[in-house]
């Protein structure tokens, strides 16, 4: 039989098909006319071509599927038609469970976030049992993911064999987009990080988050989720790793909110008149007033998941962001430099 994944031509959806192919599935991947396929450069796969908004592509994809890997998703913390993430995210997500309960699929696999888990308060870090609601979730990405999760988990009722998996921050090669995450890293790599904000994160290498979806698929319990995680570390942390990683200096002013905020503002103002991204969304600079750290040892302990280290990860990430182009000439030549010594 075969197993379907979408999101194959993004950055933890192509780390899921490679492992897929590597374990001996027969691989199916959902993607759209347009979508660019350097991920799947080489990887022994089907190719469907569909869209999660069209329900008869959807039908056509799942014909002789039994496993659903679902990582498709529009990650972008700012878009200028907002309603374009709801379309993908959780209208996609519903027409893609009602489409494998008609095809009979055994196990749906579908990828979630971090973002749903409710935000840290004083005391234990928060798990997969701490519920959140809608209106904790800051901005549209957080709040199409949540809602996208529900229909996921409320299929469950309608038969359908769901499984969540909810990866932490993945770091790593193969971000071609690059995720707003990469983007952080391309912009430390050409020096446009100026300073940074108290905040903090959960980070996992991406070829052991797309590992631990296939254990989620093997192991996981129906109707559970299954954080996918690593190491919790500030952003001063994190871009300390990148400058080691890189022979870099890290940037040492520390931004108040108050001024990163109004600098969003005035970026993200700017991008609507442009409907260019912005550099700086105000979702991000919302969502970093808080440390999203989180307690990830569920899924070591039921699945026997395994996340290496973070620092090798973001090590391997500025290789594979030189080798590809996404660092200024003058910053190769410097970044060679600080790697020969």
């Amino acid at each position: 039989m075969t197993t379907l994944v979408t999101g194959a031509t993004g950055f933890l959806g192509s780390h899921v098909a490679r492992q897929l192919v590597a374990r001996g599935d027969t691989v199916r991947v959902l993607a759209r006319p347009t979508s660019d396929l350097r991920t799947l450069a080489g990887l022994a796969v089907e190719r469907a071509t569909g869209d999660l908004r069209d329900l008869p592509s959807l039908e056509r994809a799942l014909e002789g599927v039994s496993c659903v890997f679902h990582v498709a998703a529009d990650y972008r913390l700012w878009a200028r038609h907002p309603q374009e993430i709801y379309e993908s995210n959780v209208t996609g997500t519903r027409n893609l469970l009602e489409a494998s309960r008609l095809a009979g699929v055994k196990r749906f696999i579908y990828t979630s976030t971090v973002a749903t888990i409710a935000i840290p308060t004083h005391g234990a870090l928060p798990n997969e049992q701490t519920e959140a609601t809608l209106d904790q979730m800051i901005g549209d990405y957080k709040r199409s993911k949540f809602l996208a999760e529900q229909e996921a988990l409320q299929a469950v009722d309608r038969g359908v064999p769901v499984v969540v998996a909810s990866p932490t921050t993945p770091v790593g090669p193969g971000d071609w987009k690059p995720t707003p995450t990469g983007k952080i890293i391309v912009d430390f790599l050409n020096g446009r990080i100026p300073g940074y904000v108290d905040t903090g994160l959960n980070f996992v290498p991406v070829e052991d988050a797309a590992a631990g979806h296939l254990l989620v698929g093997e192991s996981g319990r129906i109707g559970e989720r299954y954080l996918l995680g690593g190491e919790n570390l500030t952003l001063r942390e994190m871009l300390g790793l990148l400058a080691r990683a890189s022979g870099l200096h890290p940037p040492r002013l520390r931004l108040p909110h108050a001024v990163a905020y109004a600098a969003a503002c005035a970026n993200t103002a700017f991008a609507h008149l442009t409907g260019h991204e912005p550099s700086i969304p105000i979702e991000a600079v919302r969502i970093s007033r808080h440390r999203m750290f989180v307690d990830c040892s569920r899924a070591p302990r039921e699945l026997g998941f395994s996340a290496g280290p973070v620092a090798a990860a973001l090590d391997r990430a500025v290789r594979w962001y030189e080798t590809n182009g996404y660092v200024a000439a003058g910053r190769l030549e410097r970044l060679a430099r600080a790697n020969a010594a």
